[in-house]
């Protein structure tokens, strides 16, 4: 299976995360999967790489040309270790590849390309373009506000409660490979929504 992970490229960050979500990279490849991601090789996404490769998993990287063309920092570091690096013009090049190539998206903390990767696949999956496994692991309770802010919006009525089976959160990162080992597709359409109970 392949299972792409979205998460923080900084390396600014708490070594707590650095060091939880390295383990749930030796953990993909423990199992037998492989890593898709965004090639970086810092933050979170150096650190999930980093475990697959260590237990000697393939990792898959997929990165546009200008983060080589241009100054990006040493945030901006591409892991050197991909099993496979595939290059893009453009930045919404990059996440469709990720996302046909994935079986199943993980979400761990990161910034602004993180929420937006995570809010991308959540409302395609709403639209019926995919029906895949979307888990958030909740590290260090880092996503409890923006789990709450779905919550309100659910309440305000800007968001219909039964979107909430289309992902699911955990705080533990074998229970959350189990669920996606285990995942059964929701066939459910925005439409059909509209007629479910909030939850």
């Amino acid at each position: 299976m392949n299972i792409c992970v979205f998460g923080a490229s900084s390396s600014s960050i708490d070594k707590s995360y650095i060091e939880q979500v390295e383990v749930l990279g030796r953990k993909i490849a423990e199992r037998g999967h492989s890593l898709i991601y965004g090639a970086g090789a810092s933050g979170l996404m150096g650190a999930v790489a980093r475990g697959v490769h260590e237990k000697g998993g393939k990792v898959v990287g997929v990165v546009p040309d200008f983060f080589e063309d241009e100054d990006m920092g040493v945030d901006g570091r591409i892991f050197d270790k991909c099993t496979e690096l595939i290059k893009t013009d453009t930045m919404r090049e990059r996440k469709r590849i990720m996302e046909d190539r994935a079986d199943a998206f993980v979400i761990v903390p990161g910034g602004i390309g993180t929420f937006e990767e995570f809010f991308e696949i959540f409302t395609l999956k709403q639209l019926e373009r995919h029906n895949k496994a979307i888990a958030i692991l909740n590290v260090n309770g880092y996503y409890d506000s923006m789990l709450r802010m779905l919550d309100d919006a659910v309440e305000k009525k800007f968001l219909r409660g039964a979107c909430k089976i289309l992902y699911k959160v955990f705080d533990n990162d074998d229970e959350m490979l189990d669920y996606i080992e285990n995942y059964k597709p929701v066939k459910i359409n925005v439409f059909e929504m509209r007629n479910i109970e909030n939850i």
